[in-house]
């Protein structure tokens, strides 16, 4: 099948089905005329990575997991231990986000809001400016 088809058979962007090629993590057949003709297991594959990019497995996490699923006489140790490395990384961001949604909580309750010029969100923002973020047309 062409590369239409296989967009639509496995739920991917043509244009993701033709980046994961160009990045070797997959490598459909060429027909006589130079077409990619996509089989089964292509779309197998390519249902696989969507799914992994959806539990948000970044490129090299899935290029390893294919590795490993190709793989029959893996460990299922190797592919636990790619999870949690993942999991681990996901509650780090979700650590992440929680803080700033608590300053930003505190920060949009000590702003009043009204016609007044002073704002605390915006003097807090300039304030992570003195760790070296500021422009340097803002310093002088």
């Amino acid at each position: 099948m062409n590369v239409g088809d296989a967009a639509v058979r496995s739920g991917l962007p043509a244009k993701t089905i033709r980046y994961y090629e160009e990045i070797g993590l997959i490598a459909p057949a060429r027909a006589g005329n130079g077409y990619r003709d996509y089989s089964g297991d292509d779309i197998h594959r390519l249902a696989f990575l969507r799914r992994a990019r959806n539990l948000g497995f970044s490129i090299d996490d899935c290029r390893q997991l294919m590795a490993l699923y190709r793989d029959r006489s893996r460990a299922s140790h190797d592919v636990r231990e790619i999870a949690a490395a993942h999991v681990s990384a996901i509650e780090e961001k979700v650590r992440e986000l929680q803080s700033m949604r608590a300053t930003l909580q505190k920060l949009i309750h000590a702003c009043h809001g009204d016609d007044r010029p002073d704002c605390p969100i915006l003097d807090d923002i300039a304030g992570s400016a003195l760790t070296g973020d500021r422009p340097a047309s803002a310093t002088t």
